[in-house]
């Protein structure tokens, strides 16, 4: 049902930037059912700044996949699915740029952890990933890395499915889910 999907980048620029490592957890609403991560050699050199924050630098990448070799599994992995993501316009714009390079239309229907929190988490002092999961007692193992900030979205994931039931239980929430 959904694919939660956390990915790193070169920069802030889908439309020059490139992907670096990605993560996916497929979730059935329930549970994690499966999930990939990989890094992703680029065709540019990873900006200094980017390696602070992220920890992934050039020498990193060198034996890694590129962006194509994998393609056919992130769309296998995400077909039929949500795709999940904290500030989902971020990644979606990043994957649909890659996979408009490469000739193809990826289109998903999409959910933001960001918006979601929002509607079912209200009074929170800033929703970014790193200081809204500090507040939920949720624990980020490799924060800016994409399987640990995929991880730490699946927990949240999770919290606000739990929400959305409730506010369903009180039949006078219309809440939709999406």
């Amino acid at each position: 049902m959904f694919a939660i999907i956390d990915i790193e980048t070169t920069g802030n620029s889908y439309k020059y930037g490139q992907i670096t490592e990605i993560s996916i957890f497929q979730h059935d609403g329930m549970e994690i059912t499966d999930s990939f991560t990989t890094l992703l050699k680029p065709d540019m050199d990873i900006p200094y700044f980017i390696t602070k924050l992220t920890g992934i630098n050039n020498e990193m990448v060198l034996g890694a996949p590129k962006f194509y070799e994998i393609a056919k599994k992130i769309v296998e992995m995400t077909a039929g699915r949500t795709f999940v993501a904290h500030n989902v316009h971020f990644d979606y714009k990043f994957l649909k740029e890659e996979f408009k390079r490469l000739g193809y239309d990826f289109v998903r229907k999409t959910a933001c952890t960001v918006q979601l929190s929002r509607k079912y988490l209200p009074g929170y002092a800033s929703y970014s990933l790193g200081k809204l999961c500090a507040d939920l007692g949720i624990t980020i193992n490799g924060r800016h890395r994409a399987e640990g900030d995929a991880l730490a979205t699946v927990k949240l994931f999770e919290i606000l499915l739990k929400k959305h039931e409730e506010f369903q239980q009180d039949k006078s929430n219309n809440y939709l889910l999406f």
